[in-house]
């Protein structure tokens, strides 16, 4: 197997994103959960976005993880490596982005690192370096108070450079309009000044194009699911790859019990889980009993297993431990962050993993963290990518699983319209 393209992504559910970009712009995709073993078989495919759970964990183990998954990427023939981040740069002024930058950097030997988390066609946009959602700026908009990861600036050269160790530099809409010729001329000239990363205007989808085809001049790109979708355009336009990549997800059903986890606290997920409840049983966990003992977990698989049986073996069925922002500001007082966050997301995998022994063979998964933890206990080590649920979001169909087929939607928790989880159940047969 030799790649187009190798990637890492910071979390499961932006991988999910990225390898559905991807797909949907003609590379045959693979999204391997963790770096795959020496023996999994994969078909022959363009790209493969290699999963990690880095975005949150200490930096150093970050940065260790993403140069394990670099070496496998670089050891298929990846030239260019994209190191995948949240398109709201998730990540506090000790990283991880940064680091795993910086480290990523270093190894390529590239003097200069493009970075951009726009992605117009979500709403998210970079102009004279400062991230905005919609229309306001990240710092104003309710996407600035992830429980883990606040962003409270949404200036990307400062938040950028208070976590690298390198300086950090603009190219601006201005240079950007002018063409790849402007941007490369732009990018050598920050680098001859010692300038290590540069933050990339980006407004327009044409603008996400001008930045992919000057990416793959160098060795490593950060950014979201943009620039995958400019490094992807760019690769099919020079004639690396052709674009007739057709759905990696075999149209087979699967059948079988279907069941719905949500862990996000994101105002888009909340509403998803409110329409939920008019079509399907829903289950409101109590965050207080998860982080103080395991009783929340046990009342939930059997409350989930009494109506899947009722409901024929079809399910479906929701269970949420999501909450508002002062539920969880109040549960993070009383026990630490960091503390809360794990026992909530241990409690969602525990129950992921009932539920497929109890033979859910379809499940929807949101938040990221979430998907995270569930999928990691489920052991499943990659995905073929489908039909896409809603932007960013594909069907996923499990591969090297001993247990047989499953189908499964991991989503970011401000993904996906208000009916979200029948949407992704109406494709997941």
């Amino acid at each position: 197997m030799t790649l187009a393209l190798g990637c890492i992504a910071d979390d499961y559910t932006g991988a999910s994103d990225l390898a559905n970009t991807l797909t949907r712009a003609g590379l045959r995709t693979v999204q391997t959960i963790g770096v795959p073993a020496a023996d999994l078989a994969l078909p022959e495919v363009d790209a493969v976005v290699v999963s990690l759970k880095s975005r949150s964990i200490e930096a150093g183990l970050a940065v260790t993880r993403s140069r394990a998954a670099e070496n496998w990427l670089r050891g298929r023939g990846a030239a260019h490596i994209l190191f995948k981040i949240c398109s709201t740069f998730d990540s506090t002024d000790a990283g991880n982005i940064g680091p795993v930058m910086d480290a990523l950097r270093a190894d390529s030997g590239d003097p200069i690192v493009l970075v951009t988390p726009a992605f117009p066609e979500t709403g998210r946009t970079v102009y004279q370096g400062n991230l905005f959602v919609g229309s306001v700026p990240l710092n104003e908009s309710p996407l600035k108070d992830h429980p883990l990861n606040p962003m409270h600036d949404s200036n990307l050269v400062r938040v950028l450079a208070r976590q690298s160790r390198t300086k950090v530099g603009l190219i601006d809409l201005a240079t950007l309009g002018r063409g790849v010729e402007a941007v490369r001329a732009k990018l050598a000239d920050l680098a001859a000044k010692g300038i290590g990363a540069a933050i990339v205007d980006a407004v327009f989808d044409r603008d996400l194009e001008t930045i992919g085809q000057v990416a793959l001049d160098h060795r490593v790109s950060v950014g979201a699911s943009g620039i995958g979708l400019g490094l992807a355009r760019a690769l099919v336009a020079g004639g690396t790859v052709k674009a007739d990549a057709a759905s990696a997800l075999p149209d087979v059903a699967v059948g079988g019990p279907a069941a719905c986890l949500a862990g996000s606290c994101s105002q888009a997920t909340l509403q998803q889980i409110a329409n939920a409840e008019q079509v399907m049983p829903v289950l409101h966990l109590d965050p207080e009993r998860v982080v103080t003992g395991k009783d929340e977990v046990q009342r939930a698989l059997a409350w989930a297993k009494d109506r899947i049986k009722d409901r024929t073996g079809d399910g479906p069925i929701l269970i949420a431990s999501s909450a508002t922002p002062d539920e969880v500001a109040g549960l993070q007082s009383r026990h630490g962050r960091d503390a809360a966050g794990h026992a909530i997301e241990q409690a969602m995998a525990d129950i992921a993993e009932g539920l497929v022994q109890a033979g859910v063979r379809r499940l929807v998964v949101a938040g990221g963290e979430t998907s995270g933890a569930a999928v990691d206990r489920l052991r499943i080590p990659g995905f073929l990518v489908g039909a896409e649920i809603a932007a960013g979001v594909p069907v996923l169909r499990a591969v090297g699983m001993t247990s047989g087929d499953m189908l499964l939607a991991l989503k970011s928790g401000n993904f996906g319209g208000p009916e979200f989880f029948s949407d992704a159940l109406a494709l997941m047969r």
